[in-house]
């Protein structure tokens, strides 16, 4: 007989109903860590694999923390404040931080994708810290997600916050559910963008994309 790796009541499991839905759990919340727990066991029953191997005795565990820690930009409060100031020298250039990493999980099959965000804006009455740009991009990147709506959420942030005179965000990115399953082609590069504002004028585009190193203009 298989030996149970979670020894958890369903009775001790909370369901969705005992909790406001619009609210992510806490990183250390033992009742959630043991739920996610024992769903994963199961998985691991289902695919007929040796649950007595000490190698996964404790991957149940490990993998429900770490799903916490994956997801936990769905957590209420965790979206990052966002530091502004008046814009009193009155710049008016294109501000870009570029090749920013980032970490993420593909929502059709939650394997990993990854890879780096170029963040551009043209300031208008308020310039942001630059330490921000990294962390709204995190912000939106640790949830299950797909590139195209991440590279929108964080062009939207940037434009309904700071009220620029225009902002772009493209992001690069390796998807293993790309690479690993399915047409499984490693190396392959998915490319997105979002536009706001004055970025829609080409010259100001090419700007943009000069500071990445393209000579291409989209």
């Amino acid at each position: 007989m298989k030996k149970k790796l979670v020894a958890v009541a369903r009775s001790e499991v909370p369901t969705l109903a005992d909790r406001d839905s619009n609210l992510m759990p806490s990183d250390d919340d033992p009742a959630i860590v043991a739920a996610i727990s024992e769903h994963v066991g199961a998985i691991l029953e289902l695919l007929r694999l040796d649950l007595s191997d000490h190698n996964l005795a404790g991957t149940p565990q490990r993998v429900a923390k770490m799903y916490l820690e994956m997801f936990h930009g769905l957590k209420e409060g965790a979206e990052p404040p966002i530091t502004t100031f008046p814009n009193e020298e009155n710049y008016s250039a294109m501000v870009t931080e570029r090749d920013i990493p980032f970490y993420s999980m593909c929502a059709h099959h939650l394997v990993p994708f990854y890879g780096h965000a170029h963040i551009a804006y043209i300031p208008k009455r308020n310039i942001v810290g630059l330490s921000k740009l990294p962390r709204i991009l995190e912000f939106y990147a640790k949830r299950p997600q797909i590139q195209e709506r991440l590279t929108e959420q964080v062009a939207d942030y940037l434009w309904n916050t700071l009220e620029p005179l225009g902002a772009m965000v493209v992001i690069e990115a390796r998807h293993l559910c790309v690479e690993m399953r399915g047409v499984k082609k490693p190396g392959a590069l998915t490319v997105t963008s979002a536009i706001r504002g004055c970025f829609d004028d080409r010259k100001v585009r090419a700007e943009f994309l000069a500071f990445l190193g393209r000579t291409k203009a989209w």
